[in-house]
């Protein structure tokens, strides 16, 4: 059982660059970010193993949007440069057993997600 917790979501202009955290307790956990638009279905950001060694990024993300961990402080980051404003959406990060995947409905465990809007 985990329970992850998101912080950092906020206001940024576009071209910004804003840096999520989730932290999550717990070892042997995959983690992914996803993002979710009211009336929208959820979508994958990024999502990065246990180890580290492996990512996913949507194509739309790569690029511009980075996810990495330290097991250590029980954190994942997501950091976000050259903001857009279709980037504004809630975001969540998740956990799952040690391999990372894009699929939200693999993972097991959900934060409440942290709000994010992109000005213009």
């Amino acid at each position: 059982q985990v329970q992850p917790v998101e912080s950092g979501g906020g206001l940024v202009q576009a071209g910004g660059s804003l840096r999520l955290s989730c932290a999550a307790s717990g070892r042997n956990y995959a983690m992914g970010w996803f993002r979710q638009a009211p009336g929208k279905a959820r979508e994958v950001v990024a999502a990065i193993s246990w180890g580290g060694g492996t990512t996913y990024y949507a194509d739309s993300m790569k690029g511009r949007f980075t996810i990495s961990r330290d097991n250590a402080k029980n954190t994942v980051y997501l950091q976000m440069n050259s903001r857009k404003p279709e980037d504004t959406d809630v975001y969540s990060c998740a956990a799952r057993r040690i391999i990372a995947s894009t699929k939200s409905h693999e993972y097991d465990y959900w934060g409440q997600g942290t709000p994010v809007t992109v000005s213009s």
